[in-house]
């Protein structure tokens, strides 16, 4: 089976948490603080395996955790990292954002290895609280958390160009003529379930890599059938190779075809309509006459738009090397770049963003300020809030943030009750 999509769960690893502890040694009865850092969490990471061609390792295993960091010890003893989780698709994957479907890597050119999640950072254990006003502090920093996402994968294959054309036209024959590809051949009206690649070698120019895209039929772009499945392959491709049945062989009018296939593409991409074509007007090896023949109305057509037209036979190979030479001369002329999907979901600063939100909100049942957010509730769970350091260190981070002037915003007053997950001051100015 082809699989080209697939949805799948990533999180890295939670730092570990900072230890409290002091030294107990004969002879030392005042030991100092010796609680030892967490570690840290593990990365999530993506990199590009040569030898994969199919996403469906991703169908059976749908959730990827890397480990966790672990909490620091005694003796000043830091925690072990986090495994890091190496994640292998093959090249041509993007992987999107699953709920806004925004790209986030396309890993395609350069883009072999990207860490996609990092892992939380270990906390700071208790000897780093140590000052001259406070030799025992009775607290340490818990680990950062872990991140996590819902991914959609998606494969669009890497070729120079693309073969399209309604179910039967002979794109296997010619795929299998001209490259080392081996396509299953035969006569299905509906399509090959994946898209077979293959390597076009030509004497004295540069050859090119081509796919058989899955024969289209109407209403593709809107899902019908496998169409729209497939349709996402052909948006890397430099250069179209447009095959129909030149001989009408199956009744049907080969002009219509190519406009029938065209309208897809526009439907589903306009940007890919666009691109350099030429039609490979095929099965000529059954035409008795070609002079009255479908090819003079597909030139009549297609010509004057500039689309080239090359009558060949996939199975005879007439006028196959014709063709393959014009392609090559297309792609010199497009040049060598590789279309890569720009990045449109920083996943770092969409966590970033989420950790230092915060809301300020007056609770008139009870009279008093509530103010939440992850970052506050970090804040107070490795703030010790009895020591004078920790309490001003606290107000500094209340200031920093914006969040006293929400409450002054609100109207708050000297002496008005402020609520923070199960804290309650008062506000003096």
């Amino acid at each position: 089976m082809f699989a080209d999509r697939a949805k799948i769960y990533v999180r890295s690893g939670k730092g570990g948490d900072g230890h409290v502890s002091f030294r107990h040694e004969k002879f030392v009865p005042a030991g100092g603080p010796d609680g030892g850092d967490g570690g840290r969490g593990g990365d999530v990471i993506f990199t590009v395996d040569e030898g994969l061609n199919t996403l469906i390792d991703f169908r059976n295993s749908r959730k990827y955790k890397a480990g966790d960091g672990e909490p620091g010890g005694k003796k000043n003893c830091r925690g072990k990292d986090g495994k890091d989780i190496i994640l292998k698709v093959p090249p041509g994957t993007v992987i999107k954002e699953a709920e806004t479907g925004q790209v986030i890597v396309d890993m395609s050119g350069d883009n072999r290895q990207v860490v996609l999640l990092k892992g939380g950072r270990g906390g700071s254990g208790n000897q780093h609280y140590a000052t001259s006003t406070m030799q025992a502090p009775m607290y340490a920093q818990p680990g950062r958390p872990a991140k996590e996402l819902s991914l959609l994968l998606e494969l669009k294959v890497i070729a120079d160009v693309g073969l399209v054309g309604l179910p039967n036209v002979g794109k296997s024959t010619f795929l299998a003529r001209v490259t080392n590809a081996k396509p299953k051949i035969a006569n299905y009206h509906f399509t090959t379930l994946n898209p077979n690649l293959g390597v076009v070698d030509l004497d004295d120019t540069k050859g090119f890599v081509i796919a058989d895209i899955p024969g289209l039929i109407e209403g593709a772009s809107q899902g019908v059938g496998l169409g729209y499945e497939f349709l996402r392959h052909i948006e890397r491709t430099k250069v179209i190779i447009h095959i129909v049945d030149a001989a009408g062989t199956e009744g049907r009018d080969p002009v219509e075809d190519i406009r029938a296939i065209n309208r897809e593409l526009e439907a589903y991409n306009p940007e890919i309509a666009w691109r350099p074509q030429v039609i490979a007007a095929n099965k000529i090896d059954v035409i008795y006459d070609r002079e009255e023949s479908a090819i003079s109305a597909i030139r009549e057509e297609f010509e004057t738009r500039g689309i080239p037209v090359y009558p060949i036979s996939a199975v005879s190979g007439e006028g196959v090397r014709e063709l393959l030479y014009q392609v090559s001369r297309m792609l010199e002329e497009v040049g060598e770049e590789i279309t890569v999907f720009e990045p449109e979901y920083n996943a770092e600063t969409a966590f970033t963003q989420e950790q230092e939100a915060f809301t300020v909100q007056y609770d008139e049942a009870n009279d008093e300020y509530v103010v939440e957010g992850p970052k506050v509730e970090k804040m107070l769970g490795y703030t010790n809030l009895d020591s004078e350091k920790g309490f001003t260190f606290f107000q500094g981070f209340l200031k920093s943030t914006g969040i006293l002037q929400q409450l002054e915003k609100l109207g708050i007053e000297d002496g008005d009750t402020v609520r923070m997950y199960g804290h309650s001051f008062d506000y003096y100015k």
